[in-house]
Protein backbone atom coordinates (compact mmCIF):
# COMPACT_ATOMS: atom_id res chain seq x y z
CA UNK A 1 0.00 0.00 0.00
CA UNK A 2 1.38 3.51 -0.77
CA UNK A 3 2.50 5.61 2.03
CA UNK A 4 0.57 9.13 2.97
CA UNK A 5 4.23 10.84 1.40
CA UNK A 6 3.57 8.97 -1.73
CA UNK A 7 -0.43 9.96 -2.47
CA UNK A 8 0.21 13.00 -1.27
CA UNK A 9 2.81 13.72 -4.26
CA UNK A 10 0.44 11.83 -6.73
CA UNK A 11 -2.37 14.17 -5.92
CA UNK A 12 -0.19 17.15 -6.27
CA UNK A 13 0.73 15.66 -9.98
CA UNK A 14 -2.82 15.24 -10.09
CA UNK A 15 -3.73 18.71 -10.07
CA UNK A 16 -0.55 20.11 -11.68
CA UNK A 17 -1.97 18.15 -14.50
CA UNK A 18 -5.22 18.88 -14.04
CA UNK A 19 -4.40 22.41 -14.08
CA UNK A 20 -2.69 22.16 -17.38
CA UNK A 21 -5.47 20.78 -19.34
CA UNK A 22 -7.51 23.33 -18.25
CA UNK A 23 -5.67 26.84 -18.04
CA UNK A 24 -5.47 28.78 -20.91
CA UNK A 25 -1.89 30.44 -22.62
CA UNK A 26 -1.58 32.70 -19.64
CA UNK A 27 -1.53 29.68 -16.82
CA UNK A 28 0.29 27.46 -19.05
CA UNK A 29 3.06 29.98 -19.72
CA UNK A 30 2.88 30.85 -15.51
CA UNK A 31 3.34 27.06 -14.80
CA UNK A 32 6.28 26.57 -17.60
CA UNK A 33 8.01 29.45 -16.12
CA UNK A 34 7.63 27.53 -12.57
CA UNK A 35 8.54 24.54 -13.88
CA UNK A 36 11.86 25.65 -15.15
CA UNK A 37 13.10 27.60 -12.03
CA UNK A 38 12.37 24.38 -10.00
CA UNK A 39 13.73 21.61 -12.42
CA UNK A 40 16.84 23.17 -14.54
CA UNK A 41 19.37 20.57 -14.44
CA UNK A 42 17.54 18.10 -12.35
CA UNK A 43 18.29 14.28 -13.38
CA UNK A 44 15.32 11.86 -14.77
CA UNK A 45 15.47 9.96 -11.38
CA UNK A 46 15.19 13.49 -9.71
CA UNK A 47 12.24 14.86 -12.41
CA UNK A 48 10.50 11.56 -12.23
CA UNK A 49 10.35 11.74 -8.02
CA UNK A 50 9.09 15.49 -8.48
CA UNK A 51 6.10 14.05 -10.88
CA UNK A 52 5.69 10.77 -8.88
CA UNK A 53 6.91 8.85 -11.67
CA UNK A 54 4.99 10.06 -14.31
CA UNK A 55 6.54 13.38 -15.77
CA UNK A 56 6.44 11.69 -19.13
CA UNK A 57 2.51 12.68 -18.95
CA UNK A 58 3.47 16.17 -18.58
CA UNK A 59 6.22 15.62 -21.60
CA UNK A 60 3.39 14.32 -23.45
CA UNK A 61 1.39 17.47 -22.72
CA UNK A 62 3.86 19.49 -23.58
CA UNK A 63 4.93 18.01 -26.44
CA UNK A 64 1.47 18.38 -27.95
CA UNK A 65 0.90 22.14 -27.11
CA UNK A 66 3.91 22.47 -29.54
CA UNK A 67 2.88 20.85 -32.50
CA UNK A 68 -0.22 22.76 -32.15
CA UNK A 69 0.89 26.17 -31.40
CA UNK A 70 4.30 26.10 -32.76
CA UNK A 71 3.22 28.09 -35.95
CA UNK A 72 2.14 31.13 -33.91
CA UNK A 73 5.50 31.26 -31.45
CA UNK A 74 2.76 31.20 -28.55
CA UNK A 75 4.87 30.69 -25.74
CA UNK A 76 7.52 28.67 -27.70
CA UNK A 77 11.03 29.96 -25.91
CA UNK A 78 9.49 28.77 -22.53
CA UNK A 79 7.73 25.26 -24.08
CA UNK A 80 11.35 24.56 -25.96
CA UNK A 81 13.30 25.04 -22.74
CA UNK A 82 11.03 22.79 -21.04
CA UNK A 83 11.70 20.07 -23.40
CA UNK A 84 15.13 20.78 -22.74
CA UNK A 85 14.96 19.77 -18.91
CA UNK A 86 13.68 16.76 -20.09
CA UNK A 87 15.98 15.93 -22.92
CA UNK A 88 19.23 17.30 -21.38
CA UNK A 89 18.65 15.24 -18.12
CA UNK A 90 21.40 12.89 -17.23
CA UNK A 91 19.76 9.00 -17.95
CA UNK A 92 16.87 10.85 -20.23
CA UNK A 93 17.21 8.19 -22.98
CA UNK A 94 13.22 7.22 -21.80
CA UNK A 95 12.28 11.07 -22.71
CA UNK A 96 14.23 11.01 -25.59
CA UNK A 97 12.18 8.20 -27.17
CA UNK A 98 9.22 9.58 -26.10
CA UNK A 99 9.95 12.76 -27.66
CA UNK A 100 10.88 11.24 -31.10
CA UNK A 101 8.22 8.75 -31.05
CA UNK A 102 5.92 11.90 -31.55
CA UNK A 103 7.48 13.56 -34.21
CA UNK A 104 9.81 16.10 -32.09
CA UNK A 105 12.54 16.28 -34.99
CA UNK A 106 10.12 17.10 -37.70
CA UNK A 107 8.92 20.00 -35.61
CA UNK A 108 12.27 21.43 -34.26
CA UNK A 109 12.92 21.60 -38.55
CA UNK A 110 10.00 23.02 -39.43
CA UNK A 111 10.19 25.41 -36.21
CA UNK A 112 13.74 26.65 -38.46
CA UNK A 113 11.95 27.35 -41.88
CA UNK A 114 9.28 29.12 -40.01
CA UNK A 115 9.72 33.26 -41.09
CA UNK A 116 7.21 34.73 -38.62
CA UNK A 117 9.11 33.01 -35.36
CA UNK A 118 12.16 34.59 -34.29
CA UNK A 119 15.76 34.24 -33.94
CA UNK A 120 15.64 33.29 -30.02
CA UNK A 121 12.86 30.27 -30.91
CA UNK A 122 14.91 29.04 -33.80
CA UNK A 123 18.34 28.88 -31.45
CA UNK A 124 16.25 27.33 -28.85
CA UNK A 125 15.21 24.41 -31.33
CA UNK A 126 18.69 23.72 -33.26
CA UNK A 127 19.86 23.45 -29.12
CA UNK A 128 17.56 20.65 -28.83
CA UNK A 129 18.77 19.24 -32.28
CA UNK A 130 22.28 19.39 -30.82
CA UNK A 131 21.05 17.61 -27.98
CA UNK A 132 19.28 14.88 -29.97
CA UNK A 133 22.76 14.95 -32.03
CA UNK A 134 24.89 14.07 -29.50
CA UNK A 135 22.64 10.77 -28.14
CA UNK A 136 24.60 8.92 -30.54
CA UNK A 137 24.85 7.65 -33.89
CA UNK A 138 21.43 6.40 -35.01
CA UNK A 139 20.09 10.05 -33.80
CA UNK A 140 22.25 11.83 -36.34
CA UNK A 141 20.80 9.46 -39.04
CA UNK A 142 17.24 10.50 -38.03
CA UNK A 143 18.24 14.07 -38.17
CA UNK A 144 19.29 13.70 -41.90
CA UNK A 145 17.03 11.16 -42.89
CA UNK A 146 14.19 14.14 -41.86
CA UNK A 147 15.89 16.53 -44.35
CA UNK A 148 17.58 18.14 -41.18
CA UNK A 149 21.06 18.67 -43.12
CA UNK A 150 18.81 21.48 -45.63
CA UNK A 151 16.55 22.86 -42.58
CA UNK A 152 19.94 23.45 -40.57
CA UNK A 153 21.86 24.89 -43.59
CA UNK A 154 18.78 27.19 -44.56
CA UNK A 155 18.51 28.05 -41.17
CA UNK A 156 22.22 29.36 -40.72
CA UNK A 157 22.44 31.03 -44.45
CA UNK A 158 19.36 33.62 -43.36
CA UNK A 159 20.03 34.19 -39.82
CA UNK A 160 20.76 37.60 -39.17
CA UNK A 161 22.19 37.24 -35.65
CA UNK A 162 25.47 34.96 -34.66
CA UNK A 163 24.10 33.24 -31.84
CA UNK A 164 21.53 31.21 -34.37
CA UNK A 165 24.38 31.19 -37.26
CA UNK A 166 26.80 29.92 -34.45
CA UNK A 167 24.59 27.37 -32.63
CA UNK A 168 23.22 26.16 -36.57
CA UNK A 169 27.17 25.99 -37.63
CA UNK A 170 28.12 23.78 -34.54
CA UNK A 171 25.08 21.46 -35.45
CA UNK A 172 26.33 20.92 -39.18
CA UNK A 173 29.74 19.92 -37.37
CA UNK A 174 28.16 17.39 -34.90
CA UNK A 175 26.10 16.11 -38.03
CA UNK A 176 29.30 15.14 -39.80
CA UNK A 177 31.04 13.63 -36.83
CA UNK A 178 30.38 9.54 -36.07
CA UNK A 179 27.71 9.49 -39.17
CA UNK A 180 29.37 7.99 -41.95
CA UNK A 181 26.41 7.35 -43.42
CA UNK A 182 25.96 11.78 -44.13
CA UNK A 183 28.79 12.74 -43.91
CA UNK A 184 29.27 13.50 -47.51
CA UNK A 185 25.62 15.23 -47.26
CA UNK A 186 27.05 17.58 -44.38
CA UNK A 187 29.54 18.06 -47.11
CA UNK A 188 28.16 19.29 -50.01
CA UNK A 189 25.98 21.61 -47.79
CA UNK A 190 28.55 23.04 -46.56
CA UNK A 191 29.88 23.75 -49.68
CA UNK A 192 26.53 25.08 -50.74
CA UNK A 193 26.77 27.46 -47.74
CA UNK A 194 30.23 29.52 -48.73
CA UNK A 195 27.82 31.38 -51.19
CA UNK A 196 25.85 32.70 -48.37
CA UNK A 197 25.77 36.59 -48.16
CA UNK A 198 26.73 36.62 -44.40
CA UNK A 199 30.65 37.26 -43.64
CA UNK A 200 29.77 35.60 -40.19
CA UNK A 201 28.10 32.34 -41.09
CA UNK A 202 30.73 32.21 -44.05
CA UNK A 203 33.57 32.59 -41.61
CA UNK A 204 32.25 29.26 -38.96
CA UNK A 205 30.86 27.45 -42.68
CA UNK A 206 35.18 27.63 -43.47
CA UNK A 207 36.30 26.72 -40.23
CA UNK A 208 33.60 23.39 -40.13
CA UNK A 209 34.70 22.81 -43.63
CA UNK A 210 38.54 22.81 -42.34
CA UNK A 211 37.35 20.14 -39.38
CA UNK A 212 35.24 17.80 -41.91
CA UNK A 213 37.64 17.45 -44.87
CA UNK A 214 39.66 14.65 -43.38
CA UNK A 215 36.52 13.13 -41.74
CA UNK A 216 35.34 13.11 -45.91
CA UNK A 217 38.84 12.92 -47.19
CA UNK A 218 37.97 13.25 -50.77
CA UNK A 219 37.47 16.64 -51.88
CA UNK A 220 34.66 17.71 -54.26
CA UNK A 221 35.63 19.89 -56.83
CA UNK A 222 32.05 21.93 -56.63
CA UNK A 223 34.40 23.54 -53.35
CA UNK A 224 36.40 25.62 -55.81
CA UNK A 225 34.84 27.85 -57.76
CA UNK A 226 32.82 29.17 -54.26
CA UNK A 227 35.96 28.54 -52.34
CA UNK A 228 38.48 31.61 -54.60
CA UNK A 229 35.48 33.71 -54.69
CA UNK A 230 35.68 34.08 -51.17
CA UNK A 231 38.83 36.16 -51.49
CA UNK A 232 36.94 38.72 -52.73
CA UNK A 233 35.56 39.08 -49.17
CA UNK A 234 35.84 42.72 -47.50
CA UNK A 235 36.48 41.04 -44.53
CA UNK A 236 39.76 40.07 -43.16
CA UNK A 237 38.84 37.34 -40.96
CA UNK A 238 36.65 35.36 -44.13
CA UNK A 239 39.51 35.91 -46.07
CA UNK A 240 42.35 34.46 -43.84
CA UNK A 241 39.90 31.08 -43.18
CA UNK A 242 39.76 30.89 -46.86
CA UNK A 243 43.81 30.91 -47.51
CA UNK A 244 44.06 28.90 -44.54
CA UNK A 245 41.69 25.90 -46.33
CA UNK A 246 43.12 26.61 -49.59
CA UNK A 247 46.22 25.50 -47.79
CA UNK A 248 45.15 22.21 -46.01
CA UNK A 249 43.62 21.51 -49.57
CA UNK A 250 46.77 21.01 -51.02
CA UNK A 251 47.18 17.53 -50.78
CA UNK A 252 43.67 16.74 -52.23
CA UNK A 253 42.15 16.26 -55.60
CA UNK A 254 41.95 19.73 -56.51
CA UNK A 255 45.50 21.25 -55.72
CA UNK A 256 46.39 21.78 -59.22
CA UNK A 257 42.63 23.37 -60.01
CA UNK A 258 42.58 26.18 -56.84
CA UNK A 259 46.61 26.65 -58.14
CA UNK A 260 45.00 27.56 -61.65
CA UNK A 261 42.45 29.69 -60.03
CA UNK A 262 45.00 31.83 -58.14
CA UNK A 263 47.49 32.41 -60.60
CA UNK A 264 44.40 33.19 -62.76
CA UNK A 265 43.27 35.60 -60.51
CA UNK A 266 46.50 37.56 -60.95
CA UNK A 267 45.43 38.98 -64.35
CA UNK A 268 41.53 39.33 -63.91
CA UNK A 269 38.90 40.03 -66.51
CA UNK A 270 37.21 43.19 -66.84
CA UNK A 271 34.35 42.35 -64.89
CA UNK A 272 31.39 45.27 -64.70
CA UNK A 273 27.84 44.56 -63.44
CA UNK A 274 24.78 46.42 -65.43
CA UNK A 275 24.36 49.87 -63.70
CA UNK A 276 21.05 51.34 -64.57
CA UNK A 277 20.97 54.54 -62.08
CA UNK A 278 21.01 57.75 -64.79
CA UNK A 279 22.61 59.97 -62.16
CA UNK A 280 24.74 57.42 -60.91
CA UNK A 281 28.85 58.66 -60.74
CA UNK A 282 30.53 56.62 -63.30
CA UNK A 283 34.29 56.65 -61.33
CA UNK A 284 32.72 55.69 -58.04
CA UNK A 285 30.63 53.17 -60.07
CA UNK A 286 33.82 51.75 -61.96
CA UNK A 287 35.72 51.55 -58.61
CA UNK A 288 32.50 49.64 -56.53
CA UNK A 289 32.73 47.35 -59.71
CA UNK A 290 35.81 46.51 -59.73
CA UNK A 291 37.04 46.35 -55.58
CA UNK A 292 36.10 42.77 -55.27
CA UNK A 293 38.11 41.56 -58.37
CA UNK A 294 40.99 43.91 -56.89
CA UNK A 295 40.56 41.86 -53.36
CA UNK A 296 40.85 38.91 -54.79
CA UNK A 297 43.68 39.83 -57.08
CA UNK A 298 45.51 40.78 -54.06
CA UNK A 299 44.53 37.52 -52.00
CA UNK A 300 45.73 35.58 -54.59
CA UNK A 301 49.00 37.20 -54.79
CA UNK A 302 49.25 36.82 -50.87
CA UNK A 303 48.07 32.75 -50.85
CA UNK A 304 50.10 31.76 -53.78
CA UNK A 305 53.59 33.56 -51.01
CA UNK A 306 52.00 31.06 -48.72
CA UNK A 307 52.33 28.38 -50.78
CA UNK A 308 55.14 28.48 -52.34
CA UNK A 309 57.16 29.32 -48.81
CA UNK A 310 56.01 26.02 -47.86
CA UNK A 311 56.65 23.74 -50.61
CA UNK A 312 59.09 23.94 -53.12
CA UNK A 313 56.99 21.12 -55.18
CA UNK A 314 54.15 23.94 -55.12
CA UNK A 315 56.59 25.90 -56.13
CA UNK A 316 57.34 24.58 -59.19
CA UNK A 317 53.81 24.20 -59.87
CA UNK A 318 53.40 27.66 -60.19
CA UNK A 319 56.23 27.75 -62.45
CA UNK A 320 54.82 26.01 -65.04
CA UNK A 321 51.73 27.81 -64.66
CA UNK A 322 53.45 30.90 -65.43
CA UNK A 323 53.02 32.51 -62.06
CA UNK A 324 55.63 34.99 -62.69
CA UNK A 325 54.01 36.51 -65.57
CA UNK A 326 51.04 37.02 -63.90
CA UNK A 327 52.77 38.04 -60.28
CA UNK A 328 54.81 40.61 -62.74
CA UNK A 329 50.88 41.91 -64.29
CA UNK A 330 49.92 42.20 -60.47
CA UNK A 331 52.90 44.84 -59.60
CA UNK A 332 51.79 47.04 -62.07
CA UNK A 333 47.82 47.13 -61.32
CA UNK A 334 48.07 50.77 -59.72
CA UNK A 335 44.17 50.84 -59.63
CA UNK A 336 45.22 48.32 -56.13
CA UNK A 337 48.23 49.53 -53.94
CA UNK A 338 47.93 46.07 -51.79
CA UNK A 339 47.81 44.00 -54.94
CA UNK A 340 50.81 45.46 -55.84
CA UNK A 341 52.53 45.01 -52.44
CA UNK A 342 51.14 41.47 -52.00
CA UNK A 343 52.67 40.24 -55.70
CA UNK A 344 55.81 41.64 -55.63
CA UNK A 345 56.50 39.70 -52.00
CA UNK A 346 55.41 37.11 -53.70
CA UNK A 347 57.58 37.15 -56.58
CA UNK A 348 60.40 38.30 -54.35
CA UNK A 349 60.03 34.72 -53.08
CA UNK A 350 60.55 33.16 -56.13
CA UNK A 351 63.10 35.73 -57.00
CA UNK A 352 65.60 34.47 -53.79
CA UNK A 353 64.93 30.79 -54.62
CA UNK A 354 65.92 30.80 -58.10
CA UNK A 355 68.49 32.57 -60.05
CA UNK A 356 67.03 31.54 -63.64
CA UNK A 357 63.73 33.63 -62.27
CA UNK A 358 65.95 36.24 -61.30
CA UNK A 359 67.37 36.53 -64.24
CA UNK A 360 63.98 36.87 -66.39
CA UNK A 361 62.51 39.27 -63.67
CA UNK A 362 65.69 41.45 -64.07
CA UNK A 363 65.15 41.57 -67.78
CA UNK A 364 61.48 42.03 -67.19
CA UNK A 365 61.85 44.97 -65.15
CA UNK A 366 65.20 46.67 -66.21
CA UNK A 367 68.15 47.56 -63.83
CA UNK A 368 66.95 49.97 -62.34
CA UNK A 369 63.51 48.68 -60.93
CA UNK A 370 65.14 45.40 -60.51
CA UNK A 371 66.92 46.91 -57.88
CA UNK A 372 64.67 48.99 -56.25
CA UNK A 373 63.07 45.86 -56.19
CA UNK A 374 65.70 43.63 -54.54
CA UNK A 375 66.41 46.60 -52.17
CA UNK A 376 62.38 46.83 -50.25
CA UNK A 377 59.97 44.91 -52.54
CA UNK A 378 57.65 45.60 -49.96
CA UNK A 379 57.68 49.28 -50.84
CA UNK A 380 58.30 49.01 -54.31
CA UNK A 381 55.00 50.17 -55.59
CA UNK A 382 55.08 53.42 -53.91
CA UNK A 383 57.50 54.93 -56.10
CA UNK A 384 56.48 53.12 -59.03
CA UNK A 385 56.07 55.71 -62.06
CA UNK A 386 53.60 55.12 -64.80
CA UNK A 387 55.83 53.92 -67.55
CA UNK A 388 57.60 51.14 -64.77
CA UNK A 389 53.80 49.93 -64.07
CA UNK A 390 53.15 49.54 -68.15
CA UNK A 391 56.41 47.52 -68.51
CA UNK A 392 55.27 45.35 -65.73
CA UNK A 393 51.71 44.58 -67.17
CA UNK A 394 53.00 44.39 -70.45
CA UNK A 395 55.54 41.79 -69.77
CA UNK A 396 56.50 38.76 -71.53
CA UNK A 397 58.06 36.51 -69.20
CA UNK A 398 57.61 32.62 -69.78
CA UNK A 399 60.21 30.76 -67.19
CA UNK A 400 59.64 26.78 -67.77
CA UNK A 401 60.29 24.26 -65.21
CA UNK A 402 63.75 22.99 -67.60
CA UNK A 403 65.34 26.16 -66.66
CA UNK A 404 65.44 24.84 -63.06
CA UNK A 405 68.95 23.91 -63.26
CA UNK A 406 69.61 24.94 -59.61
CA UNK A 407 66.28 24.75 -57.68
CA UNK A 408 67.04 26.61 -54.72
CA UNK A 409 69.02 29.50 -54.46
CA UNK A 410 69.44 31.27 -50.41
CA UNK A 411 69.46 35.26 -50.06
Amino acid sequence: MSSSKEQASIRQVMCFLHEWDQGGKTVRSRMLSDFLAKNTGKTCPELELEFAQVASLFLARLTAWIRLTYMFGTCLDLQLRAVGVFLSANSSHQYMIEFLEVGGVLTLLEILGQDKLNEGHKTEALRLLQIIANTGQKYKELICESYGVKAVAECLAKSETEGTQETAAALLESLAHGNPKYQNQVYKGLIALLTCTSPRAQQLVIQILRIVQPIVKTALHSIIEPLLNLLRSLHLEVQYEAIELITELMQSEVRLALLRGLVAFLKPTKERNPKHKILEDPEVAKMTDSLPVLLQQAASAKTIRILAQRSEEISKELLSLRVIHHLLYAMGNQEHADSQRQASLALEHFVRMYPVVEDHVCRAMGTRLFESFMHNADDLHLNMDDIQADILRSNKVNVSCGELTNPERHS
